[in-house]
């Protein structure tokens, strides 16, 4: 079993590049409720430069996959494997550093790589040299809203493994999936969506935060009655006292919804703490 974090600190280690492990799914600032992204703690050297560049892996929570998970490709928590730099990498470096590191280091095949029409004509030497194919895709292109740029996604079998992001036009922005890399090189390691609740569940716990009503904890407690409500479970109080939750619950609605049979989702909810999904989902 190969370690990828050892890999790539070994690799950014050779290349003169600090690396840090942010194993933390604490978010970094108020705009989420977890952190989503490896960049999310560098915006302000997006916007401030300091000609330096880091090399990260980081935890991340992404509940808008939240439906999609299961499907062999969409996980809760997930590591990115980062590169960003504010000011003293070139895209050129950018590119051979994880041409280098993917095909060579690692021997992973870069089947393609994607480029947005409008970069084509002037990013397409950045892979021609390296003998990479080239798709075109109007796609290739992000922001976060408050700062984004052209970016170039890189493939094996036809799923896409990380990107290149040309930030402003000026500054590095990269992030591989650490899993699809993972499964690449140690074989894939098939998850049930009751092993990925759970992993997304023990990783916001490590993070301190508790089951509540509100941000984070409602997060949480309706993570813990999705894996309860799949027949899941985990060794931790929270689950226990969430399934006695839940079984009292449905005690409850049973006794009520013959009275109350025309009331809406919002009354159960607002008045008796009931989320009529958990119990006729």
């Amino acid at each position: 079993m190969k370690d990828l974090i050892k890999l790539y600190e070994n690799f950014c280690f050779l290349k003169g590049i600090p690396f840090k492990l942010d194993d933390s799914v604490k978010s970094y600032d108020d705009t989420t409720l977890f952190c989503p992204a490896g960049m999310q703690q560098f915006k302000d050297k997006f916007k401030n430069p300091d000609n330096t560049t880091i090399a990260n892996i980081q935890s991340c929570i992404r509940l808008n996959d939240l439906e999609e998970i299961g499907d062999g490709t969409h996980m809760l928590h997930f590591r990115m494997i980062g590169l960003f730099s504010f000011g003293k990498m070139t895209l050129n470096e950018a590119v051979d550093f994880w041409v280098e590191f993917i095909k060579d280091f690692l021997g992973i095949k870069i089947d393609y790589v994607t480029i947005h029409p409008d970069k084509f004509d002037t990013w397409k030497w950045l892979y021609e040299r390296h003998k990479i194919p080239i798709k075109l895709d109007s796609e290739c292109i992000w922001s976060d809203g408050e700062m984004g740029g052209y970016c170039t996604e890189f493939y094996h079998d036809d799923v896409e493994i990380g990107n290149i992001v040309n930030t402003m036009d000026k500054f590095i922005d990269v992030g591989f999936g650490f899993s699809r890399i993972n499964d690449i090189i140690n074989g894939k390691n098939e998850l049930t969506k009751n092993d990925i609740l759970s992993d997304a569940i023990n990783k916001i716990i490590e993070a301190g935060f508790k089951p509540g009503p509100q941000k984070q904890g409602y997060v949480l407690r309706r993570l813990l009655r999705q894996l309860y409500k799949g027949g899941g479970s985990i060794e931790h109080p929270f689950f226990t006292k969430e399934v006695e939750r839940q079984e009292k619950a449905k005690v409850r609605y049973e006794r009520l919804k013959i009275k109350h049979r025309d009331k809406p989702k919002e009354w159960w909810f607002d008045t008796h703490g009931i989320d009529l999904d958990e119990m006729e989902g």
